[in-house]
């Protein structure tokens, strides 16, 4: 463990306040879970992320999806890819996502790119393809995203629906 050299008080209700630059460096962000661990007399703080809680559930309906569509399937959460799968898999397993994937999530929209376009994936590691994009939301709380990748063929009608369906199923795990 390394000390961050800052120390808090804790106020008459239990509360600390986590330094602006400590949340900046680890994407904490207002409203974002945080999970408490105990480690001898060490207290831990985790960001808590719902979709890697699920891992297992969130690779098998990627596999199922990427078995019936034959395109690259792609979960995230807020910060990181849980789940890929097909061609593209051992390039961004357990990458941290792009600033692009983020906005995708706080725009909160599904698209279609079906124009042969460069997307970027994680920072600094890219594709080039076709792709739909689908916000994983829950009652109204962003998880994630859904994308589904196609290196060689644009996008069939309804693969955007494809893409939310996924993420609608998925965000049945979360709450």
């Amino acid at each position: 463990m390394i000390s961050s050299g800052i120390i808090r008080r804790i106020d008459e209700l239990g509360r600390i306040v986590i330094p602006k630059e400590i949340r900046k460096k680890l994407h904490i962000r207002t409203g974002d879970n945080l999970e408490i661990l105990v480690e001898n007399d060490d207290i831990l703080l985790k960001k808590y992320s719902f979709v890697e809680n699920v891992s297992n559930v969130v690779d098998s309906y990627a596999s199922a999806f990427n078995n019936v569509l034959k395109y690259n399937i792609i979960v995230t959460d807020t910060d990181k890819i849980i789940s890929v799968s097909g061609s593209i898999k051992k390039k961004f397993e357990n990458l941290n996502i792009s600033s692009f994937i983020e906005k995708i999530i706080d725009r909160r929209e599904c698209s279609v790119v079906n124009k042969k376009s460069i997307i970027e994936i994680s920072p600094g590691i890219s594709e080039e393809g076709y792709y739909v994009t689908a916000p994983i939301i829950c009652n109204g709380d962003a998880f994630g995203a859904v994308i589904i990748l196609s290196l060689n063929n644009p996008m069939l009608p309804g693969e955007d629906k494809m893409a939310m369906i996924l993420a609608d199923i998925l965000c049945n795990y979360f709450v």
